[in-house]
């Protein structure tokens, strides 16, 4: 395990004039997930700098629930909607960040003018998709294959996405990191309430509740003590009549997710498909050790001092429970939302003549 710079080449920071940014992305609000936490940060945080940042999203169009996740609304554009914003604004940089109709509809639009994009790898899509379907992963692999290849690079959040996109013949990839927001989460937030009488140790779960996130493997755990969840989703229903012995408190924000993360003993985090677990450093921030498989996004978070991996994951839980939590704060203060924004801008910057990483 090892610290998630660690074996990525270190992006060139590069200072920049203001640009005008267009992002395209099929996720955004009112869903709340890493994804569209990452972005809405990002877009922020590139307005504070200066630039000029117009978001193309679901929001703006007609949609229709998504197939087995009715949460997640897909856009329906009229024909030439997302061409017309994109000619308008007259972009210095696209960025497409999701792979679902939007991006689609971006990525015609780069193809027939010649202008280059970047993209971004959130989401194993693939396994994600197979585990909804019960079709091959391999299938779904295709696609993603040939959006990403004509993009300028492709941003992943750690080495093992990295290593797993270049055995699918993508090679241009850019390291973009994730950050925490220090001033909410941090290890003197207020627990909830309900944590009072409940059975210590308390081992949480935060994020979607949806199948795709092994939610189960976690609530089948044998360890003693509380589980709590921190979320919704489709699956919240069905998980709730089939563990009624668990904690669901819906779905947190701000200070008040803090608390649960900060009055918590263990953070438990059984998803085998997310690329990073924008969660886990937000856990780590607020002094709460991480429990995890050992699989891409905390294999590349998780070091020995904050957390534990295993295939068995009563073993993590207990182990991570040895873990200092003064070292896990200091591990998630690590993260900066700035730097992981500086890394964007230099993906984007290398739109030009720049010579792409071996």
């Amino acid at each position: 395990m090892k610290l998630p710079e660690d074996g990525m080449p270190a992006p060139r920071v590069v200072t920049q004039p203001p640009q005008r940014i267009a992002i395209v992305t099929d996720a955004w609000l009112p869903q709340m997930n890493g994804v569209v936490r990452t972005l809405t940060t990002t877009c922020e945080i590139l307005r504070e700098m200066g630039h000029d940042v117009m978001v193309v999203s679901p929001d703006q169009f007609a949609s229709f629930p998504c197939p087995t996740y009715p949460e997640i609304r897909l856009a329906i554009s009229p024909p030439g909607a997302v061409s017309k914003k994109l000619r308008e604004f007259a972009p210095q940089a696209i960025h497409i960040a999701t792979e679902g109709p939007l991006g689609m509809a971006a990525r015609r639009y780069c193809a027939r003018t010649g202008t280059k994009f970047t993209t971004a790898y959130h989401t194993q899509f693939p396994e994600y998709v197979a585990r909804r379907t019960h079709l091959p992963a391999r299938w779904f692999w295709r696609y993603i294959e040939w959006f990403h290849a004509p993009a300028r690079r492709v941003l992943v959040a750690t080495e093992s996405i990295r290593c797993e996109l270049r055995t699918h013949g993508l090679e241009k990839l850019h390291h973009w990191t994730r950050g925490v927001d220090l001033a909410c989460f941090e290890p003197t937030a207020r627990p909830p309430a309900e944590y009072a009488d409940l059975p210590r140790p308390i081992q949480l779960y935060v994020g979607r509740v949806a199948v795709e996130k092994n939610i189960e493997a976690f609530l089948e755990a044998k360890h003693p003590g509380s589980k709590v969840i921190v979320g919704d989703g489709p699956a919240l229903e069905r998980l709730m009549r089939k563990y009624p012995e668990a904690t669901f408190l819906g779905r947190k924000s701000g200070a008040e997710l803090a608390g649960c993360y900060a009055g918590a003993d263990v953070f438990v985090f059984p998803s085998r498909t997310d690329t990073f677990g924008l969660v886990m450093i937000e856990a780590l921030a607020c002094g709460t050790p991480v429990a995890a498989y050992p699989v891409a996004g905390p294999n590349d978070i998780v070091v020995d001092e904050v957390g534990a991996l295993s295939e068995n994951l009563d073993r993590a839980i207990d182990a991570a429970l040895y873990c200092d939590r003064r070292s896990c704060a200091d591990y998630g203060a690590k993260f900066s939302w700035k730097a992981a924004t500086e890394q964007f801008l230099a993906g984007l910057a290398a739109l030009d003549d720049d010579p792409l990483p071996a």
